[in-house]
């Protein structure tokens, strides 16, 4: 009896030993990703239309689409906008929708696809987008105005959103002349793809101040800028992982789960083998049993029947 409750104190003993490890590294590797997700959502509420510090309005008329400008929109949220941050934006509802809403961890940073609500009035299209980094891209088609040779496309910033400095960009499309935009732009020198573009630095622009951009010009040759000179179209923006509010993939925080919980069992059942061998090797010993198969052994056996080890280890 007193055998029996030693050898219980051992495997008692080394059970505790053997849990202990598991559970600190099960708290060491999930404790910081779980404060990551629920400690950032906490700093504040989700601020609804926050100030932009820099938006670009990009326009290029006829790129890859006839009788349509491609307009692009490229902002970045203020540097005390608290992330994750809801932004409602008005798109024209002649452009049917956006063809591109995307997100990026910098200006010029590659662009992942962005969920967002639409709501549809009788002017404007509606886009409600919680943007997870402070990048965020906007793209969308709009039909021009044709009486050809004479093109013309107004777009309008609905000035959903305060923005402390505006600029423009337009594209002027291949074999176009007579171009002219209002506001006034200075005609920048040709880019890398051989056209010329017309660029402005607006300032700061109040929220619900509307600032309407016009472009004119005359072109007799039907095509596309891509058709015209073999431009390559832009890429398609990837599709982004699922994301929590916090900015951080669960897919993370299932993976480190799992792994900590995968090393805890590891470690767990390589302790309990090691101290259930060492606790049998020290029951043959005082039992009468080999040390190595555990067969019994008879009095003045020097070596095991069974298997032929020593039946006293040194």
């Amino acid at each position: 009896m007193k055998e029996t409750r030693r050898q219980q104190g051992i495997s008692t003993s080394g059970a505790a030993t053997v849990v202990a490890p598991a559970i600190a590294i099960i708290v060491f590797v999930i404790t910081p990703l779980l404060a990551l997700a629920a400690v950032a959502p906490g700093r504040g509420a989700v601020q609804e239309n926050p100030r932009v510090s820099n938006l670009q309005i990009e326009i290029w008329p006829e790129f890859d689409r006839r009788q349509a400008a491609l307009v692009i929109l490229k902002a970045e949220l203020a540097a005390d906008v608290v992330l994750p941050a809801t932004v409602s934006l008005r798109i024209p509802v002649s452009s049917g929708g956006p063809t591109a809403v995307a997100f990026s961890a910098a200006a010029e940073g590659e662009l992942f696809n962005l969920g967002y609500e639409r709501t549809n009035a009788a002017n404007f299209i509606t886009l409600r987008l919680q943007a997870p980094q402070r990048f965020f891209h906007v793209e969308f088609y709009d039909p021009l105005t044709t009486r050809a040779p004479d093109n013309s496309y107004i777009y309008v910033w609905p000035g959903d959103l305060g923005v402390s400095r505006l600029s423009v960009r337009l594209q002027q499309p291949a074999s176009a002349s007579g171009f002219s935009v209002r506001p006034e732009l200075s005609a920048g020198s040709a880019g890398p793809d051989g056209l010329r573009y017309w660029t402005a630095e607006l300032g700061p622009v109040g929220a619900e101040k509307q600032l309407p951009i016009e472009i004119r010009y005359t072109k007799t040759d039907p095509r596309t800028t891509t058709e015209i000179l073999g431009l390559r179209t832009p890429d398609v923006i990837p599709a982004a992982s699922t994301v929590t509010s916090a900015g951080l993939p669960w897919g993370l925080l299932i993976f480190a789960a799992t792994l900590a919980l995968a090393i805890a069992t590891g470690m767990t059942a390589t302790l309990w083998w090691r101290r259930r061998k060492n606790a049998f090797v020290a029951r043959s010993r005082s039992a009468g049993f080999c040390p190595e198969c555990g067969a019994q052994l008879g009095p003045g056996d020097r070596f095991c029947s069974a298997c032929g080890a020593p039946a006293r280890k040194k």
